[in-house]
């Protein structure tokens, strides 16, 4: 297969894990007999020190050419503590989003056997733990009329019914394809546009009668994703609450170098690491490359390329298996290993 991918490396540490999650991608297409034609694209920080703009023309343009789009995260201190700017790079995340009407994220929670002992949580509680996050990327609050003053701010949580009927949809599909157990969050107790939310998903339960699904509260939720993570199959949720739900699942796994994610829509799909740009560990060789890593095996099952998505994730687990792994998840007096060492055994791993 030929596939044409567009690369965003973003801001801190993210060139150095995109580094690793493409020659990882080159392993792959030269054990499968694959080819991957790569367009390096700017974004974030570094799209605005260069243009001026997060998300340039020129990037969106990088993107909609493209079959896919590997990201790796934006963000910078210089931006987080003066409220005053108006251009900032996750500015430039919400203007992808929107402009490649990528509506849906897909973030997996699962857990790795030898790293059980690195989450906060009792093993007992999250051996097993499998599940789904989807989050409605597009519309709720961070997209809603805003307005601030120096006594007043507020932020519209606003929800059309063709927003959340195309969110509910992939969430059914999803829990159809796994095992048919679909968890809707809301705050319907409280809010308009969660009670718009669950009459909704109400009204789509007849179409998936081989799906069992639930409604549970945000707060309530947030608690048992903790307490009993294996309940769940699929959630799905709008964009604030799966934005906080899908950051807490990191204590499952242990770390948020481990997860990747994918955001789908109208146009190019995107697949991403969940972590951010973590700018102190920047060119330090120490971040965890695994969730870009996982990110890419995602985009290779979009297309049908199971076995080789496989084939990365075996080479993850070995890895891990075999103490290969980044200073925040190793054991104690273990060997160090910094992002390109982890990348390079996995890469090593998959060529055999």
């Amino acid at each position: 297969m030929k596939l044409n991918i567009a690369i965003l490396p973003g801001d801190g540490i993210g060139p150095e894990v995109m580094e690793q999650g493409v020659a990882v991608m080159n392993a792959v297409a030269a054990r499968f007999g694959h080819e991957f034609e790569y367009h390096e694209a700017i974004c974030g920080a570094h799209a605005i020190d260069e243009v001026g703009d997060p998300f340039p023309d020129a990037t969106f343009q990088v993107c909609m050419d493209a079959d896919a789009v590997l990201f790796a995260a934006v963000g910078d201190p210089r931006f987080d503590n003066n409220p005053t700017i108006k251009v900032r790079p996750e500015t430039g995340l919400l203007a992808m989003r929107k402009k490649l009407g990528l509506y849906a994220n897909v973030r997996p929670v699962e857990t790795f056997d030898c790293l059980l002992h690195m989450s906060p949580l009792k093993e007992h509680l999250i051996k097993g733990a499998d599940f789904v996050v989807i989050r409605e990327l597009t519309g709720g609050m961070y997209f809603g009329e805003k307005y601030q003053d120096n006594d007043k701010a507020y932020d519209t949580d606003i929800y059309t019914r063709p927003e959340i009927e195309r969110i509910l949809k992939v969430g059914f599909e999803c829990a159809r394809s796994r095992r048919h157990h679909l968890t809707v969050v809301d705050k319907a107790n409280v809010l308009a546009s969660s009670r718009l939310w669950r009459q909704i998903a109400k009204e789509m339960e007849p179409q998936y009668p081989d799906v069992t699904t639930d409604y549970m509260f945000i707060d309530n939720a947030a608690m048992r994703v903790l307490t009993e993570p294996r309940f769940f199959d699929v959630i799905v949720t709008e964009n604030t609450f799966g934005d906080i739900l899908t950051d807490e699942t990191s204590c499952i796994t242990g770390s948020m170098g481990l997860q990747p994610s994918s955001s789908l829509g109208e146009h190019t799909p995107l697949f991403e690491p969940v972590h951010g740009s973590w700018p102190q560990a920047a060119g330090k060789n120490l971040a965890n490359p695994i969730a870009q890593i996982l990110s890419a095996a995602m985009l290779l099952e979009h297309f049908g390329l199971k076995a080789e998505g496989k084939c990365i994730r075996d080479a993850v687990t070995a890895s891990l298996d075999a103490n290969v792994r980044t200073p925040e998840i190793q054991v104690e007096g273990g060997k160090h290993y910094g992002t390109s060492e982890v990348g390079q055994w996995i890469v090593d791993y998959i060529k055999g």
